[in-house]
């Protein structure tokens, strides 16, 4: 499957006649995944990437992922029994693990474990930490053929090169003796660890809905190509890694851009949120069916509101965005809430948060009391902090109001989304997939794959004088 020097032997077909679908990016990616395509659904927050979405993609032979952020633990372990009890132990599936704290991750990888989950996209992280490092050796070893085989396999999200590159490296050795010591892991999933990777999958995530640092793919995805590379001379595993493109994808001319760059596989976001699968409501389906590329906007991320950290939503009809963005830009300029003068204090209460400081202070409360009573601790004694968790609750609700469908609150909803979505929702304008509800993430899948063949195909038929721009 890779060739001596470690890279793979199986990355992206060069264009020609009579190019398929099944045949766009890396072999091994739809080996490995069992799968028809080097294509899959990327997990969107609060599960949006739902039980029923995972499921149609797994029964059509195509790779979902659940999206398990911000779930309980009961909702996290009644998703995956359902997912489960659908697809069974052969079908193909994945699950989102977000960065979180320490005690959460390892909770949440317990939970991973014990379902069987071989498959997790590791999402929002800034290193490598020992819960992810446990998840990936768990159940090394060596195979009668003498390479080193991880049955638990990680789909890596980065939009930054650093971040890429520790992916691309050896679990830590520090963090593999401290798993080792504390009986995480074997002795012998540890003497293995320098002979893998972090991950098998390395997808480059440019401008995207929700969390996004805006890179353009075209600048993106080439470096970590190069990245990869460059870090298979020091490290063989790192040149078995497959690089994916993220981003912007929604179409079927991107997709094929994608590949032309050398992607071994292509990941898609926004536009299953606007499926029938989706775990959001109808209301918001509506908002987002007549998206168009530049119906999106950036707000501040509710979940890292004093770190700056933006992420992309939807604008079209809404106030939320221009509300999150006044409300980040007040906290900047002021220590306390005491500083805002009587009008703003007002407008900020009656029009934006719909209630009290008092009043959204006591529920924030509420909701920290028994699981994190430090975070109301420090707040008490920092007037700012406490002013970023009243304000950030707002965040929360405009989130939850979307997926409810809450109707009083429609002009609130926070919509994670991207641009790609008004590309597709430009292409399907007229045809019956126009409405939502003719929309499905596997027909979307065999849309962008089946088009991009096309266009490659096609691209490999021009001679080079026919070719547009080609020398006199």
């Amino acid at each position: 499957m890779h060739s001596p020097d470690g890279t793979s032997g199986t990355r992206a077909a060069a264009p020609r006649p009579g190019m398929r679908p099944e045949e766009l990016g890396s072999a091994d990616f739809r080996a490995d995944h069992g799968v028809a395509y080097a294509y899959a659904s990327g997990s969107m927050y609060k599960a949006i990437a739902s039980v029923e979405l995972v499921v149609r993609m797994g029964r059509a032979g195509l790779l979902g992922y659940f999206g398990a952020g911000g779930l309980t633990e009961d909702e996290l372990d009644a998703s995956l029994r359902r997912i489960r009890a659908e697809l069974g132990d052969h079908r193909p599936f994945g699950v989102n693990l977000l960065a979180s704290r320490p005690d959460r991750e390892d909770r949440t990888i317990d939970t991973f474990l014990a379902h069987g989950v071989r498959r997790v996209e590791a999402a929002s992280f800034v290193q490598v930490s020992p819960g992810l490092v446990r998840y990936r050796l768990t159940g090394a070893h060596r195979a009668p053929d003498g390479t080193v085989r991880t049955p638990n396999h990680v789909m890596a999200k980065v939009s930054r090169q650093e971040v890429a590159e520790a992916f691309l490296s050896a679990p830590p050795a520090a963090i593999v003796r401290d798993l080792a010591a504390a009986g995480r892991i074997t002795p012998q999933e540890a003497a293995l660890a320098h002979s893998v990777a972090m991950c098998d999958d390395l997808c480059a995530e440019a401008d995207s809905g929700g969390h996004t640092d805006q890179r353009p793919l075209t600048a993106l995805l080439p470096a970590i190509l190069t990245l990869r590379d460059r870090a298979a001379a020091a490290h063989p595993a790192a040149g078995r890694v497959r690089i994916g493109a993220a981003g912007g994808i929604g179409t079927p001319e991107a997709a094929a851009a994608a590949f032309v760059m050398g992607a071994d596989f292509v990941l898609t976001g926004s536009v299953n949120q606007c499926t029938v699968e989706a775990g959001t409501s109808d209301t918001a389906k509506d908002l987002l069916q007549h998206a168009q590329v530049q119906d999106t906007a950036l707000v501040p991320a509710g979940d890292m509101f004093e770190m700056g950290t933006k992420a992309q939503v939807l604008r079209r009809g809404l106030f939320f965005p221009a509300r999150a963005n006044k409300l980040y830009e007040l906290w900047l300029r002021h220590g306390s809430l005491d500083e805002l003068d009587p009008d703003t204090a007002d407008h900020v209460q009656r029009r934006i948060l719909g209630r009290t400081f008092e009043e959204v202070w006591q529920e924030v409360k509420a909701r920290y009391a028994s699981t994190r009573p430090t975070v109301i601790e420090r707040a008490e004694e920092d007037p700012k902090r406490r002013m970023a968790l009243i304000f950030t609750w707002y965040f929360a609700k405009a989130t939850r109001v979307a997926l409810e469908g809450d109707a009083d609150s429609r002009v609130d909803y926070q919509i994670p989304c991207g641009p790609a979505l008004g590309a597709l929702n430009e292409r399907l304008r007229g045809t019956p997939s126009e409405n939502w509800r003719n929309r499905h993430p596997d027909d979307l899948a065999r849309l962008i794959m089946t088009g991009a063949a096309e266009l490659l195909s096609r691209a490999a038929h021009l001679t080079p004088s026919s070719r547009p721009f080609a020398a006199a």
